[in-house]
Order: structure tokens, then C-alpha cells, then sequence
């Protein structure tokens, strides 16, 4: 017994072929859902991210507030640097970050107060040999 193709009309291949097709675009559809969605995390995790970071920035800086405070507290009191540093407490950092910030500021004004002064005297020179 011989079985006979039936051969496919234009409009059966047509409708095979759309039913493939759509089927491709589904999954096209998905893997742009999909990439949205990942987009939409990504920048709301971003979001919490900076949030997160600004509250810990903000809680950081008023512990180390009080941290600073307690510690010139301790001093008032009569507790020297070195005692302090002694016992267990070393100068808290931003109290450190504010000296060093200070000194910079100091070495590069004495700095430049130096060469402006040096820079004076060379033109008084100039002046009393130009007088001379």
C-alpha cells in the first residue's frame, strides 16, 4: 500500500509558515519583556543603592559627630591626649582629618607668604639698586 502526500496548497504552507513565524516573534516578545525588566531592577536597585548609601553617609557623619564631641568632652574633663591614647582611645579621625587639613592649609599659606615675601625683597632690591 502506497500512502500519497498530499501536496500543501498556498494558503496551508502560508498559514504553516505564520504559525512558525509567530512563534519566533513570541519568543522575541519574551526576551524583550524580559530585557526591560532587567533594565527596570537595574536602576531601581541603583535607586536603593544611593539611598542606602546617602543614610549611612548621613548616620557615619553624626556618629563620628558625637564620637568627636564626647572625645573633647573627655578632655575638658582633664584627660590628656596621652592618657586617652593610654586607656584605649586614640583621637577619633575626623578630628585627625580636620588638623591634617589645617596644617596643609597653614604650610601652604606660610608657603606662599614666604614667597611672596621673597618675591617683596627681590623687588626692594631691584628698587634700592635702581635708586643707587
Amino acid at each position: 500500500m502506497e500512502y500519497m502526500v498530499k501536496e500543501l496548497s498556498v494558503e496551508e504552507a502560508v498559514e504553516r509558515a505564520q504559525r512558525i513565524q509567530e512563534e519566533r516573534i513570541g519568543t522575541i516578545r519574551s526576551l524583550a519583556q524580559a530585557r526591560q525588566s532587567l533594565t527596570a531592577v537595574r536602576e531601581s536597585a541603583a535607586l536603593r543603592f544611593a539611598e542606602v548609601e546617602r543614610e549611612t553617609a548621613e548616620k557615619i557623619t553624626a556618629a563620628e559627630r558625637e564620637d568627636v564631641k564626647q572625645y573633647s568632652a573627655a578632655q575638658a574633663a582633664g584627660w590628656s591626649v596621652e592618657e586617652l591614647r593610654k586607656v584605649g582611645y586614640a583621637e577619633p579621625d575626623k578630628k585627625l582629618r580636620v588638623r591634617q587639613r589645617q596644617a596643609r592649609k597653614a604650610s601652604t599659606t606660610a608657603r606662599s607668604n614666604a614667597e611672596t615675601t621673597t618675591e617683596d625683597d627681590a623687588a626692594v632690591d631691584v628698587t634700592d639698586s635702581a635708586g643707587a
